[in-house]
């Protein structure tokens, strides 16, 4: 099993996925300036698919330049609803406005993973996901933003599928994996057709 494996990412989800699959790594933050990204990006007419790939590519090719000879995971999910994109809530007020939104609505979340081999990347996807909210009471939202706030704080949506969020859909259409911010199964496909896992 590969021991040269790094997840530039700080999300204790997708370690725990990469874990899970008994792929051997390590974890470290890749430091960029995500919203000089996002909105330059923006700016310039960026599609959410596209700019999901850009930050994940952003974020290997950080960590790469560091770490020659290794292979490095760079990760980053967007969600985009109704022509625009959310962002991870800053406030309980913002996360309840994001559910308010949301709810009784379809959106969209694009994952994104590119891997990096010294300066140069070498495989990337997205993963695609439409997920579709059962529309919520004024009081769930209130109770659940409460219950939860200190981890969906850190979930664009202001929520996390894996845990009371998956009672707040009423349709999903796309991969599971992909809605936890990493497309597992074609970025275990590429590890073993490529000899860094066995199968």
């Amino acid at each position: 099993m590969s021991e040269r494996i790094i997840l530039a990412s700080g999300s204790r989800i997708r370690a725990r996925l990469l874990k899970d699959a008994g792929v051997a790594f390590s974890a470290t933050v890749a430091r960029v300036d995500e919203d000089a990204l996002k909105a330059a990006a923006l700016a310039q007419g960026m599609s959410p698919r596209d700019l999901a790939d850009l930050l994940a590519d952003a974020k290997a090719r950080k960590v790469a330049g560091k770490n020659p000879g290794q292979l490095v995971i760079g990760c980053d999910q967007i969600l985009e609803f109704d022509g625009t994109i959310l962002s991870k809530p800053a406030t309980k007020p913002d996360a309840r406005q994001q559910l308010s939104q949301l709810s009784g609505r379809s959106h969209v979340l694009y994952s994104a993973v590119v891997l990096y081999e010294g300066n140069r990347p070498v495989w990337r996807t997205i993963g695609k996901t439409r997920l579709t909210m059962r529309n919520l009471s004024h009081d769930y939202i209130q109770d659940y933003v409460e219950r939860n706030w200190d981890e969906i704080r850190h979930s664009v949506g202001a929520y996390q599928i894996e845990k009371e969020g998956i009672r707040l859909f009423s349709a999903i259409d796309g991969d599971y994996f992909n809605i936890l911010g990493l497309p597992l199964l074609e970025l275990l496909d590429y590890l073993v057709e490529t000899g860094e896992l066995p199968g």
